[in-house]
């Protein structure tokens, strides 16, 4: 079998959608039956709501930025588990104050008011958004070239 790729040419970059597809159904599946074994409703709520939709979103925005960027803008001394570590954590940390915001924000909705949903939220969304942030930077990121060792 042939390659119809061009030799020297760079490779295909990978397609986005099964990455977020992973990232919302992953979530959502774990913790979906965790709250049905423990008898939470709320928690099932929250797997298929803010839970699978915050990993969604993080991989979306997150997988599309790191495809969008050149491979070489990422200073090579970097290490990709010490990059993934970083961006997970600015993943929990925004996901940290959007849920902060938002569990405060929220309960003024007369709708939402008696609701336990938005208490979820400072814990839901920076779970969520770093390990989606984590997950998907450790696959979009490329190693670390080991051309520049030397070896003995």
């Amino acid at each position: 079998m042939t390659s119809t790729k061009a030799p020297g040419a760079p490779p295909p970059t990978p397609v986005l959608w099964p990455d977020v597809l992973a990232a919302y159904a992953m979530p959502a599946l774990t913790a979906g039956l965790a709250g049905a074994v423990t008898g939470q409703p709320q928690l099932v709520a929250a797997a298929l709501t803010t839970i699978g939709g915050t990993s969604a979103l993080v991989a979306a925005a997150l997988g599309a930025t790191l495809r969008r960027r050149p491979a070489h803008t990422r200073p090579a001394r970097i290490p990709r588990p010490l990059a993934a570590a970083a961006l997970g954590l600015a993943g929990a940390l925004f996901g940290l104050a959007a849920g902060l915001a938002a569990a405060h924000w929220l309960p003024q909705v007369p709708a939402l008011a008696d609701s336990p949903w938005p208490r979820r939220l400072p814990v839901d969304l920076p779970v969520s958004a770093a390990i989606a942030a984590t997950i998907t930077a450790w696959r979009r990121l490329p190693a670390t070239p080991r051309s520049g060792r030397k070896t003995p």
